[in-house]
């Protein structure tokens, strides 16, 4: 290339000059990481980034809610029964928002209830994601008698309201929060399954699949290593609304009585043990209330968020 560079020719030099810069490091602008790509399209959604920020904070307050909380959940003042909030001329300024019937501060009982329903919505959702995505490959991929079986206990679960199952599940069960955990797990775990499975039907026969069974992968492989990892991006947002839905089961459960027990500071049984002081003290359930609908709000709208970022046919310019 230097000889030929050498020889004083226009042609040449402008070809040497090509090659010149060809041969130099690129300095354009490097293609935007995949993370970077998510997030950029994750945070056009604003919904979604001020649901992230809200749930951040619940997060970090769940984790340090012995750190932050003012009092012990369980800790009673029999001086101050029903204390309305601080900004009611009657209220305390020990309890920023009151307290509960027999005495008990409102907004450290919220701390430690955090704590409670994150909690029960990573369980739910772990144990819902695991024997669903099982379920949903084995169905997606063998199909025959295996799909037909699994599909139609799926198809059953499915038949019935969510919250019904989860009580006669709960009522076989024993009342209490893990038997009320393992139920909305077993209530919610179809819907992961039916996804997992048409997600792997379609993925089965692509190009990559079969090339992976040629070069000798056997089923294990081709189902957890080859197609499982392209069926991500739906599971992701569903694991996000199943989230949501298992604080919402866990707390009805609970203001039925058949799930978390007193004195547990779980926010459904909070409201189901204040339902009758409701126009006495409104605070002591509006506060649980408002906890409920403003997390489960945060991670609904994640999870829109989290679909707009993932759908490649969603996604905005």
């Amino acid at each position: 290339w230097l000889s030929t560079c050498s020889t004083p020719s226009s042609i040449r030099e402008s070809g040497c000059a090509r090659m010149a810069l060809a041969s130099e490091p690129a300095t354009a602008a490097r293609p935007v990481s995949g993370l970077r790509e998510f997030w950029h399209y994750f945070s056009v959604n604003r919904g979604a980034v001020l649901g992230l920020v809200v749930f951040g904070l619940l997060l970090v307050l769940a984790i340090f809610a012995p750190l932050v909380a003012p009092h012990l959940p369980d800790e009673q003042y029999r001086d101050a029964l029903l204390k309305p909030p601080i900004w009611d001329p009657k209220g305390d300024p020990r309890f920023l928002l009151g307290t509960d019937p027999v005495g008990r501060d409102m907004l450290s009982r919220l701390i430690h209830g955090a704590r409670f329903s994150l909690f029960i919505g990573f369980f739910v959702v772990s144990g819902a994601l695991v024997v669903g995505v099982v379920l949903g490959v084995l169905a997606g991929y063998f199909r025959g008698w295996v799909d037909v079986v699994i599909m139609r206990v799926m198809d059953i679960i499915l038949a019935f309201p969510p919250l019904l199952l989860a009580l006669v599940l709960v009522a076989i069960l024993g009342p209490g929060l893990f038997n009320a955990m393992i139920a909305i797990a077993l209530v919610l775990q179809p819907h992961f399954a039916r996804l997992v499975r048409a997600a792997v039907m379609a993925e089965k026969n692509r190009e990559y699949v079969t090339a992976a069974k040629l070069s000798g992968a056997g089923h294990f492989r081709l189902m957890l290593v080859t197609i499982l990892p392209n069926c991500l991006g739906p599971l992701i947002v569903q694991a996000t609304l199943s989230f949501s839905n298992a604080i919402l089961e866990a707390a009805a459960l609970g203001f039925l009585g058949m799930g978390a027990q007193p004195p547990t500071p779980e926010w459904g049984t909070m409201l189901a043990t204040a339902r009758e002081f409701i126009i006495k003290a409104p605070w002591v359930v509006t506060f649980p209330g408002l906890a409920i609908l403003i997390t489960v709000l945060a991670i609904n709208l994640i999870g829109d968020g989290l679909r707009d970022a993932l759908d490649p046919k969603l996604k905005r310019s």
